[in-house]
């Protein structure tokens, strides 16, 4: 088979579809969202049976945890902490794992929504290098949450609308080098950016239906969207870097040490390894 390579620039991978080998008579289900630890491990968080999958960076089969635990899988991410957090969509809560699937928080009512207040179908979680928590809420909320790293809510803010600081499906979060917290407002078409306290700095379009955004230890911004099977790069500042194809709607991208890309596909029900080509 032909090799398919993707990007642009300094941004160009080779791709390998279908990644991951899984146990005999295991089968991926909806592939909601992927998130990668310091070792570089890949987290499948998915719908249905066996929620998260690990695999190593080769793809082999490590362990699979979560099950009778979470509803209804949308984003993992992955704190400097080294902890697996998942926002549970329809169970409208939030979780925070040890890495080998030890429940040790749990954020928000179980099967209680809540009106713009934690939660109503929470999408995506981010964490700070000193602990706070942040979650976009959702669904059905227009809102973002910050938590002390005990759990405790600090503020929220937000509300539904087009103007800034208001969101139309807040859909994923990420945080840079500095602390800045990055929104996928999907349903407006934009990624805003505010500070830590909420307060609205710029913002960004030139995508559509922003399903997930990865920051990297370099401040690289990766993202995905729905609809038009395409995945983006942008610097901090918006400006578009690369832009590349997937196959499917990809939901969810995240990045390892060396910058190969992971993009969760969920109508196709698989993971794609994007590995990324050296100058």
């Amino acid at each position: 088979m032909a090799t398919v390579v993707v990007g642009t620039g300094d941004y160009m991978f080779d791709v390998k579809r279908n990644w991951g080998k899984l146990p005999v008579g295991w089968e991926f289900r909806d592939v909601s969202g992927v998130g990668v630890d310091s070792q570089d491990r890949l987290y499948v968080y998915q719908r249905g049976e066996h929620p998260v999958v690990v695999f190593d960076r080769d793809g082999n089969f490590i362990s699979s945890w979560g099950d009778r635990i979470t509803d209804d899988a949308h984003h993992i991410k992955i704190g400097p902490d080294d902890h697996a957090y998942l926002a549970d969509r329809d169970g409208h809560q939030v979780y925070k794992f040890t890495l080998d699937g030890e429940l040790v928080m749990s954020l928000g009512r179980k099967h209680y929504p809540s009106l713009q207040a934690p939660f109503n179908h929470p999408t995506c979680v981010a964490v700070a290098p000193t602990g706070e928590i942040y979650v976009s809420d959702g669904y059905a909320n227009s809102v973002v949450h910050k938590f002390a790293p005990d759990g405790e809510l600090m503020f929220t803010w937000g509300s539904p609308g087009t103007g800034p600081g208001q969101f139309w499906v807040p859909h994923a979060i990420a945080l840079d080098s500095e602390g800045l917290v990055y929104v996928a407002d999907r349903e407006n078409n934009r990624v805003q950016v505010f500070t830590p306290e909420g307060e609205y700095i710029r913002e960004w379009g030139d995508v559509f239906v922003p399903t997930d955004i990865f920051i990297d230890r370099d401040d690289v911004c990766y993202m995905t969207e729905r609809f038009t099977d395409r995945f983006h790069v942008f610097d901090k500042m918006g400006n578009l870097l690369a832009r590349g194809r997937v196959e499917g709607e990809g939901h969810a991208v995240c990045a390892d040490s060396r910058g190969d890309l992971y993009v969760a596909q969920m109508e196709l029900r698989c993971v794609d390894k994007f590995v990324k080509r050296k100058p």
